[in-house]
């Protein structure tokens, strides 16, 4: 996962061979670019969104999972909370972004609501710190299950990412949220004063460009391959040099043996004419 990163490349497969209860799904292959969705829940699938009344059985262009909602909402409990220690990033986490009227014009009751996992929404506040001038906050376990929920599926605002992050604001409320499938854009409009809110839109644009997505890998250079090839190719030249020493040294060692066998006879025959000499210098001696 990569922070400001392009995202792009080739999609992947989950192993279905694995114990992994999304075995055989893709995941990856989706742009920057195609981070938006809308108000809808299941909307900013790049691809893989081809029945819009479910979120079930579809892929993962960006890494991620989407999120989950009460009352297994366009079937999300497949992703529900029993799955959260093998979730990308962690579990579902929110977190609320204020900001002082020293930066911006704002009130009391402009506070907006991060919520999305865990590991993304680290350095993601760093960012809103950063550019936004947002007060720090640690985030806090998101149950959207709990009857007293800070945040609710009628308080999002925007979605991210195929519906795995979304910013939402207690003091909106989207009517059509429960009603619309999810390659709509119908929606109950912004209040006047979250529409043209600077703050707003400071964090829209900070998670459009920094929420953390699946990375394509580097593609190497003309002058990378060349110097991959020159690698390569040095190792199979080393390689071949080696083996070529190593067949002249075994070479040398039996030319020698058998110089040495021309030149001082060989031992086994020595030895043997030795010992019949001596039997017939005996016979000599002793007639």
């Amino acid at each position: 996962m990569d922070h400001w990163g392009a995202g792009g490349g080739k999609w992947a497969k989950i192993s279905k061979g694995s114990d992994h209860p999304f075995g055989g799904r893709t995941f990856g292959g989706a742009k920057r670019k195609e981070i938006r969705g809308t108000r809808a829940f299941g909307s900013g699938y790049p691809y893989g969104a081809g029945n819009q009344s479910t979120i079930a059985r579809r892929p993962f262009p960006f890494g991620v999972w989407p999120l989950y909602w009460d009352q297994n909402f366009m079937d999300s409990d497949e992703y529900g909370p029993q799955y959260d220690i093998i979730r990308p990033g962690g579990f579902i986490a929110f977190v609320p972004l204020r900001t002082t009227t020293e930066h911006f014009n704002v009130t009391d009751d402009e506070v907006y609501y991060a919520v999305g996992d865990r590991e993304s929404l680290l350095p993601l506040m760093v960012s809103y710190v950063t550019w936004c001038h947002v007060t720090p906050a640690w985030p806090s376990r998101f149950n959207a299950s709990a009857t007293n929920a800070t945040i609710k599926l009628e308080n999002v605002i925007q979605y991210f990412r195929a519906s795995s992050f979304a910013l939402a604001s207690p003091a909106y409320n989207n009517t059509l949220a429960r009603t619309s499938i999810s390659d709509t854009k119908d929606s109950t409009p912004l209040p006047e004063f979250m529409e043209y809110s600077p703050f707003r839109k400071c964090v829209d644009g900070v998670t459009e460009n920094a929420l953390a997505i699946v990375n394509t890998i580097p593609s190497l250079t003309p002058v990378d391959k060349f110097k991959l090839a020159l690698t390569v190719s040095g190792i199979f030249i080393c390689g071949a040099m080696l083996f070529a020493l190593a067949l002249i040294y075994a070479t040398m060692l039996i030319l020698r043996e058998k110089f040495s066998k021309w030149l001082c006879g060989d031992p086994y025959v020595m030895d043997r004419v030795r010992r019949e000499r001596e039997t017939e210098l005996r016979y000599e001696n002793h007639p």
